[in-house]
């Protein structure tokens, strides 16, 4: 298990969940107190959804997120010598999965440092848990957003971002944040994004950009940010080197 501490990611939908489960759980109770088995069973189902919703997400978050991450990244096959770019890095948890993956790669986290988004995220925090996970001397944490990016063309073997692009409001800024990190892919680069939506969008944006092997794949239970309506996808594409005469 992690050694840091990555807080919660959108802590404002598990606050809702929790309090929906525990007002339709101490609704049931009433109802069964008070009602006959007929009239109290739809409440008590509520209740079942609520918390079925509320652990799912509180799992995910928590436990899940980490074990597909590590499956994502184990398909990835990284040689261990990458330049690789986190897009939203948050507190880190994909960062530093992929720091303990490098030797004499690097990976650069790149972060508006949203709390909304993450519970507690900051800068501070990510370079703490960088250094609690002991790959500080692999990570670098830049500042700034993903629609344009600090860094210069063809920059990055893999790019990868969880979680991150659909807090871009505007499906224009969604796209031009997929733009950016294929701009600064090197050719025979890869970009892996998992997201809970418009991954088709991003898709559609890699191909017309020429990216090539561009796929969708729905991940699994641990995954699911509440039930399967909320599963995450996982887009993967590579970004293709000049023909050569």
């Amino acid at each position: 298990m992690p050694r840091g501490d990555y807080g919660y990611d959108a802590p404002y939908a598990l606050g809702i969940f929790g309090m929906l489960a525990a007002a339709s759980g101490i609704g049931a109770a009433v109802a069964w107190w008070r009602m006959p088995p007929h009239a109290a069973g739809p409440i008590t189902l509520y209740f079942v959804l609520f918390l079925f919703n509320t652990a799912s997400f509180f799992y995910t978050t928590r436990h899940g997120k980490f074990v597909e991450w590590e499956r994502i990244l184990d398909r990835a096959g990284l040689r261990g010598d990458e330049m690789v770019l986190d897009l939203g890095c948050g507190r880190g948890a994909v960062l530093v999965a992929v720091a303990r993956r490098l030797t004499t790669g690097r990976v650069t986290g790149v972060d508006i440092w949203s709390t909304k988004d993450q519970s507690g995220n900051s800068r501070a925090v990510t370079q703490r848990n960088a250094a609690l996970e002991g790959v500080s001397d692999r990570v670098e944490i830049e500042t700034g957003a993903m629609r344009k990016l600090p860094f210069a063309e063809a920059t990055f073997d893999l790019v990868v971002s969880s979680l991150a692009i659909h807090n871009i409001r505007s499906r224009a800024d969604r796209k031009q944040a997929v733009a950016e990190g294929y701009r600064v892919l090197k050719p025979g680069g890869r970009m892996l994004i998992a997201d809970i939506r418009s991954t088709a969008a991003y898709a559609d944006v890699l191909r017309t950009l020429g990216a090539a092997d561009v796929r969708r794949r729905r991940l699994g239970w641990r995954f699911w940010w509440g039930n399967p309506a909320a599963a995450t996808t996982v887009l993967t594409a590579s970004k293709p080197r000049p023909a050569t005469s």
